[in-house]
Parts: C-alpha cells; sequence; structure tokens
C-alpha cells in the first residue's frame, strides 16, 4: 500500500510528496534535521524560508508542538479541519533550519483525508510545502509533481488531483491579539469575527 511505503520512506528521512486539500506538498519528518535539509535540496531553495506543517488533529498538534494558547485554540476548533494555519511558538524539540530561526511554525490540520492518515501513521506532524521546484508553480496535479520532482523525491503518494484553489490563511497567533500574515482560503474578517 502506498501509504505504508510513505511512513518507511519518512521513517528513514525520506521525502514524500502527498495531496493535501489545496496542492501537493512534501512531507517529511519535521523533527530530524536532516529530513528537514532534504526537503530544501529537493526543490533546490535555500534553507532561509521556513517549512510550514499538517497534522493529523488538534491533539497531534499539543502532543508535539505545545499546548495551544486560547485563542489559537479556538480558532482550531472553528476552521480545523481546513485552510487555516497558525502561528505558534516552535518546541525546542525542533530544529531550527525547519523554521528559519524564527522561533515560529506554521501548523494546520487539512480537510484532506489522505494527509492526515499520513500524519497519523508517522505519529507526528509532518512537513507539508508545495512540491514545486523553487520558484516554479505550486501544483494540484500529480502527473505534475512526478515530472518535476519524480527523481528526487522517495513516494509520490498519488490520489488523483488536489482540489487546488487559494493556499491557506496564515495567522499568528504568538501574541495578545491574532495577525494576518498571509490572505488565503479563509477570510480575515471570519476569521476576526
Amino acid at each position: 500500500m502506498m501509504l505504508d511505503a510513505a511512513v518507511r520512506a519518512i521513517r528513514n528521512g525520506g521525502v514524500v510528496a502527498m495531496p493535501t486539500d489545496t496542492l501537493y506538498g512534501l512531507a517529511a519528518d519535521p523533527f530530524r534535521a536532516e529530513a528537514v535539509q532534504r526537503v530544501f535540496a529537493v526543490k533546490a531553495r535555500s534553507a532561509g524560508q521556513a517549512l510550514p506543517l499538517v497534522a493529523a488533529d488538534l491533539d497531534q498538534v499539543s502532543a508535539w508542538i505545545g499546548a495551544l494558547p486560547p485563542l489559537a485554540a479556538d480558532l482550531a476548533l472553528r476552521f480545523w479541519p481546513g485552510p487555516l494555519t497558525l502561528l505558534l511558538v516552535a518546541p525546542e524539540t525542533m530544529p531550527s533550519v525547519l523554521n528559519a530561526g524564527t522561533g515560529r511554525v506554521g501548523v494546520r490540520v487539512p480537510s484532506h483525508p489522505v494527509t492526515r492518515a499520513l500524519c497519523r501513521l508517522c505519529g507526528h506532524p509532518l512537513t507539508a510545502t508545495s512540491a514545486n521546484p523553487s520558484g516554479a508553480p505550486p501544483s494540484a496535479d500529480p502527473d505534475e509533481v512526478a515530472r518535476t520532482l519524480g527523481e528526487r523525491i522517495d513516494v509520490l503518494i498519488d490520489a488523483g488531483r488536489a482540489p487546488g484553489g487559494p493556499a491557506s490563511t496564515i495567522v499568528d497567533v504568538t501574541g495578545e491579539t491574532p495577525v494576518l500574515v498571509r490572505a488565503g482560503a479563509i477570510p480575515w474578517d471570519l476569521i476576526r469575527s
């Protein structure tokens, strides 16, 4: 089964292309610096940019990233699973290369069942940066991912075309009030309400 091969690859420090509720993303173990470095190498991207994470559910986020502040918990309960990325304080167990030394990490629980199943089987959140070479447009098409990255990744989970659409909305919840970092699929007015 494709998920079994993907789990083995991730546990061995590999990089897997997986569908999400928007586009295809690159999954690796965010707690292993060498796996994170592989993601940058696959994308041919400099390590100065943070990588976002996806998780199976709110419990997995709390277990691996930490208990959410009340504001973050409220937003998670309202919009997860879905296209809302919460910027949180990164745990000390996470290599700084993952968050580009910012001390913060973006995480979301996507509404795609394959993504959540992979996180659940791996037992922790995974990286989820777009599955494309740096500078190229992200793709919802697994055939395009295979064409552009096929030789650089360990496993491609082909679940057909991803839904596409706008990227996730990113909200920084590390302070007293939420701060919009990137407008996306969930309107800012809805989040603020």
